[in-house]
């Protein structure tokens, strides 16, 4: 609220006696001390460029930075390394990296846990959690950009005609690949992220199982266009374009998004 220029105003008349005017909304709560805050932020795919000055901000004003190997590679840059606190962790490790930095924080600290991509695609499962432990009250999310969004550009495919989907998930996926299926039968394009899981081959579902997934599901993959880009944004990004059926016995890396395209292009004028 801007300070009252109208000398006339009857809220500032006064009749001699000290009169004290509080601006501002202000309840009982504001007067304590901060809880302690957590920043969840989408890091993009791999190229500091894609960081978003939200992004930065929120790292930079953080008193902890907890994240995996190659996204604190991608957020560096960012990082006062003589100031903040940075943990690296692992899928077996960051339960308890969560619950000491928890424990540690202070009221009125901050702390950053970065993902890569876009922190509401394919992160689900450790956001919730972080929402158990910190609060949903005390976490802000920071969007991030995701590889399928850089993938449906260099593809030319618009996010709003395609089936969009991660198996890059831990739980039941069997669903997901129904409902893929089902998106490649009714002739739509597909931006997805596969799954990788080597020490599980029952649960490794990488372009190759894909390719073979639908040829057993009765679809002509010699016909279905398809690129996969890997290691998006990065120096060591590669793009391979063929046929889904081509895929079938080739490796990619676990940071790799697939496309499928069966787009029609639709301009204005046909409307």
């Amino acid at each position: 609220m801007g300070a009252a220029q109208d000398k006339g105003d009857p809220q500032h008349q006064h009749d001699g006696r000290c009169k004290i005017v509080i601006r501002g909304n202000f309840s009982s709560s504001s007067l304590h001390t901060l809880p302690k805050k957590l920043f969840v932020v989408g890091v993009g795919p791999g190229s500091p460029r894609y960081l978003t000055d939200a992004a930065k901000e929120a790292i930079r004003k953080s008193r902890y930075v907890v994240g995996y190997k190659y996204t604190l590679a991608t957020i560096e840059g960012s990082i006062d390394w003589s100031r903040q606190q940075v943990l690296e962790v692992t899928m077996k490790t960051q339960e308890e990296a969560y619950q000491n930095v928890y424990q540690k924080m202070k009221d009125g600290e901050y702390c950053t846990v970065p993902f890569t991509g876009d922190v509401n695609f394919s992160e689900s499962e450790v956001v919730d959690r972080l929402l158990e432990i910190f609060d949903d009250d005390n976490v802000e999310v920071i969007p991030g950009i995701s590889s399928i969004q850089v993938a449906a550009a260099k593809a030319q495919i618009p996010t709003d005609k395609a089936f969009i989907v991660t198996f890059h998930v831990t739980g039941d996926i069997e669903q997901k690949k129904a409902e893929l299926l089902h998106a490649v039968r009714q002739g739509k394009s597909v931006i997805l992220l596969p799954r990788p899981w080597p020490r599980d081959p029952s649960k490794h579902f990488m372009q190759s199982e894909i390719a073979k997934f639908l040829r057993a599901n009765g679809v002509d993959t010699t016909k279905l266009k398809t690129w996969v880009f890997e290691h998006l944004t990065t120096d060591k990004e590669t793009t391979f374009a063929g046929t889904v059926a081509d895929l079938e016995g080739k490796e990619f890396s676990d940071l790799s998004a697939m496309v499928i395209d069966q787009t029609k292009r639709q301009t204005y004028l046909g409307f």
